[in-house]
This record gives structure tokens, sequence and C-alpha cells, in this order.
């Protein structure tokens, strides 16, 4: 292997698998962890993971160094740490990773959401990390994959640009010139503030799932999930969650991207207004809606997306009252508190840091004292 980057990937779900069974296949050492040895008892027998759809639809075969679900086995010698779980488990993962890191190893989200390294960041710290280790995100997934079976994985695509960004930005070339190694794909995506603030997730999720409860509950997701569900009015629910997003990036000095460049950026996509984008995206015809309630587009997008950002927005003076209502709507079908479980300002540090201090910190890791 030379000195090529030995890659851990923490997660064997649909994204954690294509992305380990990749690495293998490009030729770098790997190592795969899962919290359950259950999940992954096949890869380990067979000693990586089957892969279609890299090149065309031929079946190759990714090798693994190590399966296991021990983390520090898994932590041994990596450079990269690549987490691959719902957002929701990043803090329980660092949690986890706090005893066992080494100066010098990379964390990168895989996406981080909103505010995700901040959050690791603080609580390693909390948990007595002493590694001189950096926490980076990326700001979206760059596979589009699913898992085929117990140890198989497909990839129907690669993301030809991911903006990814470091804690603090002053890293962001170290964090690239590593990950280029695999993934050229990696752009500089500024600071993760930058990052956390694009996330399109935290509009069109949890809103467009809780909107449509009913249908959701009585059809077990048997519609159009974007097309179907988003009719005019839901569209204009969409619009100003949009707009409370793009405010609060503006009040911390950020040019957020609003839905309507990002359907263009990502799809070419126009229209007259959001409802009539996203009907004119035809990649979103055919996605069916989830099967129920209880999904990641709540339980992961509202705590890990939704909160932080209406709770910078409550920090900074920004009227989020539409994300505070999709907020209190999740609570009431959850029966939890989502304030309580989510990344608040509090809970990530800087309820007391001003908008300077804040960019200080993310950008060049000062915290004043």
């Amino acid at each position: 292997m030379g000195n090529k980057t030995k890659f851990t990937v923490i997660g064997a779900g649909h994204g954690g698998k294509a992305m380990a069974a990749h690495l293998g296949l490009l030729g770098f050492s790997t190592r795969l962890y899962n919290r359950s040895m259950d999940h992954i008892a096949a890869i380990r027998e067979l000693g990586g993971i089957d892969l279609v759809g890299y090149e065309g639809d031929k079946r190759e075969f990714g090798r693994l160094e190590v399966v296991t679900d021990n983390i520090e086995e898994a932590l041994t010698a990596s450079d990269m740490i690549m987490v691959v779980v719902p957002s929701s488990a990043h803090a329980e993962l660092a949690k986890h990773m706090a005893p066992v890191l080494k100066d010098g190893q990379i964390i990168l989200l895989h996406p981080g959401r909103t505010c995700g390294a901040i959050e690791v960041a603080k609580v390693l710290k909390d948990n007595g990390c002493k590694a001189d280790v950096t926490v980076a995100e990326a700001e979206t997934f760059i596979y589009a994959s699913r898992s085929d079976g117990p140890a198989q994985a497909r990839i129907f695509r690669i993301k030809e640009a991911v903006p990814l960004a470091a804690l603090p930005a002053t890293r962001n070339k170290e964090v690239l010139d590593r990950v280029h190694e695999a993934y050229p794909q990696f752009i500089d995506g500024g600071n993760v503030l930058q990052t956390g603030l694009n996330n399109m997730g935290s509009i069109f999720h949890p809103a467009l799932t809780l909107l449509n409860a009913g249908w959701i509950e009585t059809t077990h997701g048997d519609y159009q999930f974007y097309i179907d569900g988003v009719s005019p009015s839901v569209a204009r629910v969409l619009e100003v969650l949009d707009r409370e997003r793009v405010t609060v990036g503006s009040s911390l000095g950020l040019k957020t991207r609003n839905a309507m460049d990002w359907l263009k950026l990502a799809y070419d996509t126009t229209g007259a207004d959001l409802y009539e984008a996203i009907h004119n995206q035809e990649g979103y015809y055919g996605i069916k809606a989830p099967p129920t309630l209880n999904h990641r587009y709540i339980f992961e997008d509202v705590p890990c997306s939704l909160v932080p950002i209406a709770s910078l927005g409550d920090r900074f003076g920004v009227d989020v009252r539409a994300m505070d209502a999709i907020i209190s709507l999740a609570n009431i079908v959850h029966r939890t508190d989502y304030w309580r479980r989510g990344r608040t300002v509090d809970k990530l540090g800087f309820s007391n840091l001003s908008v300077s201090e804040l960019t200080a910190y993310v950008n060049e890791g000062i915290v004043e004292e």
C-alpha cells in the first residue's frame, strides 16, 4: 500500500457499504466498523463487499483489511475516518472514539447536516480527547447508493462536486489534499457554517413528510413524494422555510444558496416558483414517499438540521416561526422534544458568542476566553 492514505469507514448502511467497497476497489487499505457484528458478519466472512455500478453493471469485489465491531481496532493505524451514519448518532459515536483517537487523524462526516463538525469537536473535548485530530464535514453524501444484500452494495451515481469544510477552515487544504487521493470530487466549501447552512434536506425533508402525514400513514408511502406531495400550498411552506434558512445564513455573514438556485445548480431545473421548479425536475418523478413517519426525514433532519438552524436564528435575531412550527409538529407526532435532543447553540457551546467570535472559531479555531 506504500504511503497511501489508510481509511476507516464507520457505518455499514447503504452509504457505508458502498464507500468501503469502492475504497477497497481503488486499492486503499480500508477498515469497516459497525456497532453490531450481526450486520457485518457476512462481510467479515467474505473479507469484503460485492459492488455493482462502479463501472457499468459488472460486479466487482472490494476487499477490506478489517471488518469489526471494536472501535479501537477500527481506528488503529487509520489516517481518515469516514463517518457514514445518521447525524443523530454523531455525538454518541464521538464519545466512543474520544479515548482511542491519535494525533494527525482526520474525521470526515458524510454529511455533517448542520453543525455536525462543531458537535463532534465539542463532544470529543468534553470526553477528554487530547489527540490533535481534525474534524471536517461534507455538505452532502457523495454517492447515490443502496445495499443490495448482506455483503452487496450498488452505486447509482457519484456526485461530481461536493463541498467540504474542516474545523477550523484553515485546515481545509490539509483535508482536501488527503481525501483527493481517493475522491477528487471534493471541493473547498468555505467553513462548517457554510456547509451546514447549505443543507437543503432541512427544508425539503421534515416539512414535506409532516405535511403529508395522513397520506403517508394511509398509503404507507405509496405515492410520489416530491410530485404528489408538493401541492401549491405545501410549496409555499417550503418557500418560507427556505427564506428563513437563507436569512439565518445572512445573519452570520454567509451567502447561502436558496432552493431555486440549488435546483438550478443540481438539476438544471427552473420555474416561476418553487412549486413549478420541483414539478419540472424529472428526477423527482417515481420517487416514493417514506413508508412510515418513523423515518430519518424526521428523527434525523429535525434535531440535526432544523433545530440548529432555528436555534442560530433565535440567537441572532432572525424570525424562524415557520421552522418552529415544523419542529413543534415533529414533537407532537413523535411524542418527544427535539429541542432538548437537538443541536441547539447551548448544547454546541456558543450561546454567548457574537457573530464575529463564532466566525473566528469556525475559520481559525480562535476561542475567546
